[in-house]
């Protein structure tokens, strides 16, 4: 899949996770990249065959400190091979997408794997929609 359909995809999976959060995030990029570096995969104690779907580099806000700004964005990058190779078919690659930017808000906004977790099924099964984000 070519660059430019790919962040289409991404664009519909960040629309779809509700709007509290989406609204809530700051000062965060959201990047699409080929593949994880050898680096960041030695960083998050991966090894191949193994690989990342989706990495937040940054400072998440439960660990700030009040002196905290003037600072570059935090980063999230969604790595496009992986998420291409774990994917059946488009429907199943937006899925992988929506769950990698679950995972990674998570990690922005300090929650436990077990938190994030517990996140992405609500959010799967449609228990977890904003009352800004229903359709009447």
């Amino acid at each position: 899949m070519n660059r430019d359909a790919f962040l289409k995809l991404v664009d519909e999976a960040l629309a779809s996770i509700p709007r509290r959060f989406r609204d809530a995030m700051t000062n965060i990029a959201i990047v699409v990249e080929d593949e994880p570096t050898d680096e960041q995969l030695a960083d998050a104690g991966i090894e191949p065959p193994d690989t990342l779907l989706g990495l937040y580099e940054g400072i998440p806000l439960t660990e700030r400190q009040w002196a905290h700004g003037n600072t570059l964005p935090d980063k999230i990058t969604l790595f496009q091979g992986p998420i291409e190779d774990v994917s059946e078919d488009e429907d199943d690659m937006v899925v992988a997408i929506g769950e990698t930017l679950i995972h990674e808000i998570g990690h922005y906004f300090g929650l436990s794997e077990e938190e994030i977790e517990a996140i992405e099924e609500q959010y799967w099964r449609g228990d977890f929609v904003d009352e800004d984000d229903a359709v009447e």
